[in-house]
């Protein structure tokens, strides 16, 4: 029985010293090895063998991205209002040994710097210029903690701004503000919809009488042109019929033709005088009508036999 005892103890020291000795280290991992008490290498990712009792693993350290979330504080911006913000902050060990022996806690280092950094930067601007400003307010922060992790093997990638959380009071005040604004835009937008309409309307009438104007004055150029062919086709058409009255006259029975014409409208045109009025007035040889007409004939062959050039 004692010696199964024995045999137990002599199996379970043996695997504590084979656990000691034998250590697989992850991938995207350090192992940091201590060589009584003080440091001496750094393990990578695989397989290593280590002397028990003399060589432990002291630090793990991970090599991974990690995200760290930044407790919400509050900061004073520069026109003294007290805001909440929390943010997140992302960042990576580069060197395992610097890590450890570096800082007792990087993690929590760089927390409260990005903190004390954040509301350091807030206190450079206004209320209004915190929500307008937030990639600056980022970079700066990451340029801050940067600086100082580097002595602690430590990477800051980023950071970013969760939230801001204002006072009520001033969340009231910003949101008045806001309305105001909107209104403010409606009613400018709804000023400049009616002037527009109003000059369109304007410009519509302007170019409405203009049209009218060009239209009346085109009327009155083309009545005075179609005045102005009737003349022309009026005086080319009388003259065609003068003429052919004259070629009339001088043709063979042609005088006589115009005595007889000349005799018929003399008494007509006194038919019509009698039927238009009671009063009467007569010429004095009213009887001798072949006298007239011979008259009237001597005239028209004095204009026929009249020369060309004295026409």
């Amino acid at each position: 029985m004692g010696e199964l005892i024995m045999w137990g103890v002599l199996s379970l020291l043996v695997f504590w010293i084979l656990y000691q000795a034998v250590r697989i280290v992850p991938q995207r991992s350090n192992y940091v090895v201590e060589f009584l008490g003080k440091y001496q290498k750094t393990l990578q990712a695989g397989l290593h063998i280590l002397i028990p009792f003399v060589q432990r693993v002291a630090y793990v350290q991970s090599l991974k991205e990690e995200t760290i979330d930044v407790p919400s504080q509050s900061c004073i911006t520069k026109d003294n209002i007290a805001v909440e913000i929390d943010g997140i902050l992302y960042l990576q060990c580069q060197n395992a040994e610097l890590a450890s022996y570096g800082i007792d806690d990087y993690r929590y280092a760089t927390s409260q710097l990005a903190q004390t950094t954040l509301r350091s930067e807030i206190g450079k601007i206004e209320l209004d210029k915190t929500f307008e400003e937030r990639d600056m307010i980022n970079a700066s922060v990451v340029q801050a903690v940067d600086m100082a992790s580097n002595a602690w093997g430590v990477k800051v990638l980023r950071y970013e701004i969760k939230d801001i959380n204002p006072p009520s009071t001033v969340r009231d005040a910003l949101e008045k503000q806001m309305r105001a604004e909107r209104e403010r835009r409606a009613v400018v937008a709804e000023s400049e919809g009616n002037r527009t309409a109003t000059i369109n309307v304007s410009e519509g009438q302007r170019q409405e009488m203009i049209n009218l104007s060009e239209a009346e004055k085109l009327k009155q150029v083309n009545e005075a042109e179609g005045k102005a062919t009737e003349i022309e086709l009026l005086a080319k058409a009388t003259a065609a019929g003068i003429r052919t009255i004259a070629e009339a006259i001088n043709a063979p029975g042609g005088s006589a033709a115009v005595n007889l014409r000349v005799a018929e409208q003399y008494i007509d045109q006194f038919g019509h005088l009698a039927k238009a009025t009671n009063t009467l007035i007569l010429p004095s040889d009213i009887g001798n009508i072949a006298s007239f007409v011979g008259t009237v004939t001597k005239a028209m062959d004095q204009i026929a036999n009249k020369p060309e050039s004295e026409a």
